[in-house]
């Protein structure tokens, strides 16, 4: 399988402030991780030239974008509804809770379209990743 065959996209909402996209984000990639197929990683361990060893990294694209919080919401929605993605999105109730059991609590009170959105990723074949995100501004800190 060629490195541009799947893509990774990690989408923060544009409210979102720096420190928190990185925790947003950091979370979502250890999700996606997680629930991928078997093919997203790269060589498992690279050793460099002192014997150390180095855990191998994603053998895929993972590009952070930003988009408008509303935006990210229909987003989060249109690439749920492919069932050849993997999503992992992330509700402001989890900078809100403590616990997990909290989290879970607080997400299962509410409906879908009250959940407000500070990130997601989405991962899967280039060309179904790219028609719901390839018109995204990549993120940077301004």
């Amino acid at each position: 399988m060629n490195y541009e065959d799947k893509k990774i996209v990690g989408i923060i909402a544009s409210n979102v402030e720096p420190a928190v996209a990185l925790n947003v984000i950091g979370h979502l990639a250890i999700s996606i991780g997680k629930y991928s197929d078997d093919e997203i990683m790269g060589q498992p361990t690279i050793t460099d030239k002192s014997g150390v060893e180095h855990l191998g990294i994603s053998k895929f694209p993972f590009i952070i974008t930003k988009v408008k919080a509303g935006k990210l919401k229909n987003t989060i929605d249109i690439a749920k509804n492919n069932p050849n993605l993997i999503v992992a999105d992330y509700p402001k109730d989890m900078l809100d809770t403590r616990t997990d059991n909290e989290l879970v609590a607080s997400i299962s009170s509410k409906e879908n379209d009250k959940l407000e959105y500070m990130g997601a990723v989405i991962y899967g074949n280039t060309k179904d990743v790219d028609e719901i995100t390839g018109k995204f501004q990549l993120w940077r800190m301004d």
